[in-house]
């Protein structure tokens, strides 16, 4: 039986898409520092931290909320003078982690975030058929019992999604109180 995670060779974890969410900025911040913990033979693991801009001035974003602008026409934008901050750094992301929708894309993103809500550790997926990000969530779900870790499954057939995780192949987003 082969293992789908077999395929699984380039990992970005994401932190500060959301400039006042700092759990998964302060995670990246650590493991850009010391990265022992993250990193696994035959997989190169990348902390990044999205949204530099937005963190330093404690905000959500700077022009726009950079989990909207992944979709194919900000990424093709020009580049001019008055493009919105977040739109520049999703060309970068995309540049770096992509190209979206490529056989070159990172194989896994996972977006950490925060939220006010009530839902704790949350695990968020866009697609039912991606059978590795399925197996991924079952191994978690399994290795937190009997910690509840919900999972929320955005799906709908014909939306694109333009979220930051969206660039990899398996994209996965976490949310914590």
């Amino acid at each position: 039986m082969s293992c789908p995670c077999a395929g699984v060779r380039r990992v970005g974890l994401f932190g500060g898409t959301h400039g006042n969410e700092l759990s998964g900025v302060l995670l990246v911040r650590h493991w850009q520092q010391d990265g022992a913990e993250i990193q696994r033979p035959g997989v190169q693991v990348k902390p990044f931290l999205t949204n530099p801009r937005a963190v330093e001035r404690g905000t959500r974003y700077i022009d726009c909320d950079l989990n909207r602008v992944f979709d194919p026409e900000s990424l093709r934008r020009p580049v001019v003078e008055d493009i919105p901050y977040e739109v520049r750094r999703a060309q970068e992301i995309n540049h770096i982690f992509g190209p979206k929708g490529s056989d070159d894309a990172y194989d896994l993103i996972f977006d950490l975030h925060n939220t006010t809500s009530n839902m704790g550790g949350t695990i968020i997926l866009e697609n039912s058929r991606d059978d590795f990000t399925i197996q991924m969530v079952h191994y978690i779900k399994k290795a937190l019992a009997p910690e509840p870790c919900p999972v929320l499954l955005i799906e709908h057939p014909s939306l694109k999604y333009a979220t930051t995780r969206s660039v990899a192949k398996h994209p996965v987003g976490k949310y914590q109180i």
